[in-house]
């Protein structure tokens, strides 16, 4: 381990669980902060009635409604999509036929790429870790018989967001379910790309540009839609501890809203739609803590520093998935407890939408039988835990609102230092460098047993357990790359390349790009010809040395 030698030390450990001896008895989060054996009054500093509030008020500590869950349940929303738009449909039925109040599309590498499944580089991914979408043939499939105007729909997508969701859009269109009734989101959040996951396309500019183009579009078409879901989930699933994921999601969030602002958007014009999404990880009181932190510390940015009015401009709406990167492929079933205890923290936590995770998910995609047991987990959560049946259920607690307090100042510590470096755009190096060094810290801290992973390394046995896995069919493929050219054999190519070349016209300019992407959908353009079009005059992005 490097960090002790690094010239930010100090500021490491204030974000890192640091490495210590078998024989240290100290108790350390992964963000470094220390756990005592008991925690009294003497531990929450004064002022605390100012800064816990009233629920469904500023500042929203204890939750952002006043009655939470007893007025009404969170979304019960699992994340599915795989192999084909035909599977992808039977599968979201299955979901809301078991009771999921809501759906999330899972996109595979192609679609995030904006890259048509007919594009060679794309050759064994199509289908592989979400549906193809190449056209909106494939997004009607995804939705039949399945109307839009009862289902709120979360679509983890980002570089081509603006696409995904003028689909949707579309398909509501044909439907008959107009464009301000539709409920849902897009992901939209690339900031968290270029730093963690990698599914970027263009530049940062044009990527902001597009960015507040869907906060405006909606502003004016889709009022309901939340526009950008920022996301720590991803920095938290590349290795960064719980205090880096706040700290960086809200810089990254106040990236975006100064984007916005400069475009001439009002505040609480736009603010109200921003949604969030964070990870659920196993230590159940750091991630209630982080939850209420969060909320707090947010409230605080938008009313001080953008000056905003309206109170559910404050509001930090989130949703939750429980920790992929926690899930073992050994004995993978007690996958189901870490699962069930991240979801009772993020309820604990006043999370608005969560997804559970499959036991199986650390082998394959979710078999039908594991997502059934994630759904009915949250079910439990929701009825017989006990866990909805007051607001804010820890609040008071000397521990937790220690670890509150901690979490809340330890993220605008970091969050300074992004400022410092001119922002997210400007800092994303170091918040790159960060997040790899807190991943290198946990593997240290497992590796040395200081971290127990229960079945990994303690309590662990030779039997391999047997698990039934997914399999998605390999001539899946074979018929999607059929559908889109039969697809594109049949439309009036003519009126597709006029479209495309009207989009250029407009990303060489300054308009607002979503009407001509629309007008080139609707005129059955694919996705990769649309991504295409901007790519020959914004270029691609082929990232920093940091990758």
């Amino acid at each position: 381990m490097a960090i002790s030698d690094s010239s930010g030390a100090q500021e490491a450990h204030r974000t890192i669980a640091p490495l210590v001896g078998p024989d240290d008895e100290r108790v350390f989060t992964d963000s470094g902060i220390e756990v005592k054996p008991l925690y009294d009054e003497g531990d929450v500093a004064p002022g605390l009635e100012e800064r816990l509030g009233e629920p469904g008020a500023p500042p929203f500590t204890r939750g952002i409604h006043e009655g939470m869950y007893r007025d009404r349940l969170w979304t019960m929303r699992q994340y599915a999509g795989f192999a084909s738009p035909e599977d992808t449909n039977e599968r979201y039925r299955y979901l809301i036929e078991h009771g999921s109040t809501g759906l999330s599309m899972a996109f595979d590498l192609p679609t995030q790429l904006g890259r048509d499944s007919d594009d060679p580089l794309c050759h064994g991914e199509v289908g592989r870790t979400g549906v193809p979408i190449d056209t909106i043939e494939d997004m009607r499939i995804c939705f039949d018989q399945i109307p839009l105007d009862g289902v709120s729909t979360s679509m983890t997508i980002n570089a081509p967001a603006a696409i995904l969701l003028l689909l949707y859009e579309l398909v509501g269109e044909e439907q008959g379910v107009p464009s301000e009734q539709l409920r849902g989101t897009v992901q939209n959040d690339v900031l968290k790309e270029y730093m963690a996951r990698g599914n970027y396309i263009y530049p940062a500019e044009p990527t902001m540009r597009l960015t507040t183009d869907i906060f405006e579009y909606c502003n004016e078409n889709v009022p309901k839609w939340n526009t950008i879901s920022i996301s720590g989930y991803h920095i938290r699933e590349k290795g960064c501890s719980a205090v880096q994921e706040v700290a960086f999601t809200l810089s990254n969030a106040i990236a975006y809203v100064e984007a916005a602002l400069a475009r001439g958007l009002k505040i609480d014009e736009f603010a109200p739609r921003l949604a969030f999404f964070f990870n659920g990880h196993n230590n159940v009181f750091q991630e209630i803590a982080k939850f209420r932190a969060v909320r707090r510390m947010w409230a605080e940015i938008v009313k001080d520093r953008f000056g905003a009015e309206n109170p559910k401009s404050m509001q930090i709406r989130f949703h939750t998935q429980t920790g992929g990167v926690t899930l073992q492929a050994q004995q993978p079933e007690v996958n189901i407890i870490r699962v069930a205890l991240q979801g009772f923290a993020a309820v604990c936590g006043g999370t608005q939408s969560l997804h559970t995770n499959g036991f199986d998910e650390a082998l394959a995609l979710p078999t039908e039988r594991s997502a059934r047991i994630a759904l009915r987990t949250q079910q439990v959560l929701a009825y017989e835990s006990g866990a909805a049946d007051t607001v804010d259920p820890f609040a008071g607690s000397y521990f937790v609102e220690s670890l509150t307090d901690e979490i809340e100042l330890r993220a605008k510590e970091l969050m300074d230092k992004v400022e410092e470096l001119g922002g997210s755009v400007e800092a994303l190096e170091f918040m790159q460098r960060e997040i790899e060094e807190s991943a290198l810290s946990y593997h240290e801290r497992y590796k040395s047993g200081q971290d127990v992973i229960v079945g990994v390394n303690k309590f662990v046995t030779d039997q391999v357990d047997d698990v039934d896995i997914l399999k998605v069919d390999p001539e899946a493929e074979q018929r999607q790359l059929a559908r889109l050219a039969a697809f594109k054999e049949n439309r009036d190519q003519a009126e597709v390349d006029a479209r495309l070349e009207s989009l250029r016209d407009v990303a060489r300019g300054e308009g607002n790009l979503l009407h001509p992407i629309r007008a080139a959908l609707k005129a059955n353009a694919s996705i990769g010809e649309v991504c295409g079009a901007m790519r020959e005059v914004f270029g691609e992005y082929k990232g920093g040395a940091f990758f």
